[in-house]
């Protein structure tokens, strides 16, 4: 199913006191897509990391249908917490999409893949594997709250968050 951000704005605001949109939170993309999908959509699942992608590698290695993990990998820029590899299996296991605060690599070979993927940027350097982290735990940034289970729109304008499902 198709859909645009701004659209769901329009009809989110006019339900809200005032125009503010306070049904959902929305921001611009600041992120940079990456994936063969730029329109993706699904149930929210969180990690919180630091340059350990092996919580990465586990969640996509689960049954993912329906739903966008989340990363809060802290914004860092000095390893890549998602690559061909991973993205591959989080296709096999039916995930929507990857939102990463951080960075990938094998960014050409995941612009081939239908997977829905936004990062900061990109680096070649993998990440250890020490599974230090949190699943499905609440996470700030890129002005954003994400809960996990909550849902979550992304498309080329911007990213849209609510408690219900909007489509």
């Amino acid at each position: 199913m198709t859909f645009k951000t701004a659209d769901l704005c329009d009809v989110l605001c006019e339900k809200s006191p005032n125009n503010q949109c306070d049904f959902a939170q929305v921001t611009g993309n600041s992120f940079i897509s990456f994936g063969g999908k730029n329109n993706f959509y699904g149930e929210i699942v969180t990690l919180k990391l630091f340059e350990d992608n092996q919580l990465v590698r586990e969640q996509v290695n689960s049954d993912g249908t329906g739903k966008v993990l989340v990363v809060d990998g802290g914004a860092s820029m000095r390893r890549a917490l998602l690559g061909d590899m991973l993205a591959s299996k989080a296709i096999e296991n039916g995930w929507n999409g990857i939102l990463i605060n951080g960075c990938i690599r094998d960014s050409v070979d995941l612009a081939t893949m239908p997977l829905g993927v936004l990062a900061l940027g990109t680096h070649p350097h993998k990440t250890e594997k020490k599974g230090v982290g949190e699943v499905n735990v609440s996470v700030t940034f890129g002005g954003l709250n994400f809960e996990p289970a909550d849902f979550i729109y992304i498309d080329e304008d911007g990213i849209v968050v609510s408690e219900k499902p909007l489509i």
